[in-house]
């Protein structure tokens, strides 16, 4: 798979070649929504909580929910790490093995939703059907990745994060090196512990 990324056109397009409640009644505790549920990503470097957008983009949601529940993402890297672009990861393990995925999803970029800072997309090839289980946090306003973006398609966002914003920021900033056909790889692994749904959300850090 192509990991190379010669031009500054070849970085935005070709990166992701993979190598994606209100607190109301009485005292009652909220029940995580089925359109909004939250997801806990734990991490050596800390834990990220991600909210997902059923509703706006109800396939890549479930697509991604699926890998959450199988524990897929157990293990997977962040591998692929640009300070003031994105951090990648949810398809390689330590050892740069990548995992085998279920069908592609298809895209849904024309939803609304927009690659801003903290928010989580999914990753793919040149083919716009091809995201399996990669996903990236944007970690600037990266409009070039909007749809229609350069290639007429954009990428995927499906959901924000809610919690763990200065981990995000940790991870954009550690110390990365080339190695072997893998770009912008972190030179200490950050490893992703568990990602688990959570059974009662939180509210968005403001």
């Amino acid at each position: 798979m192509q990991v190379s990324q010669p031009t500054l056109f070849g970085k935005l397009m070709s990166l992701f070649a993979g190598v994606a409640l209100s607190g109301a009644a009485l005292a009652a505790t909220p029940a995580a929504s089925p359109t909004t549920p939250q997801v806990e990503i734990k991490t050596t470097m800390g834990d990220i909580v991600v909210e997902l957008n059923g509703e706006k983009a109800p396939k890549t949601v479930d697509n991604f929910i699926t890998y959450v529940k199988a524990g897929f993402y157990k293990g997977t890297i962040f591998h692929r790490v640009i300070d003031g672009f994105m951090i990648q990861g949810g398809g390689f393990d330590e050892k740069l093995v990548q995992k085998k995925t279920n069908k592609p999803v298809p895209i849904e970029s024309q939803n609304g939703l927009t690659n801003n800072t903290y928010t989580i997309a999914m990753a793919r090839t040149g083919d716009p059907n091809s995201a399996t289980s990669q996903f990236f946090i944007n970690v600037a306003d990266n409009d070039a990745l909007n749809y229609p973006g350069r290639d007429g398609f954009g990428y995927t966002v499906f959901g924000k994060v809610v919690k763990g914003q200065e981990v995000v920021d940790r991870i954009k900033a550690v110390l990365v090196d080339d190695k072997g056909s893998f770009q912008n790889i972190p030179v200490v692994p950050v490893v992703i512990k568990s990602a688990t749904i959570l059974k009662t959300p939180i509210a968005p850090k403001q």
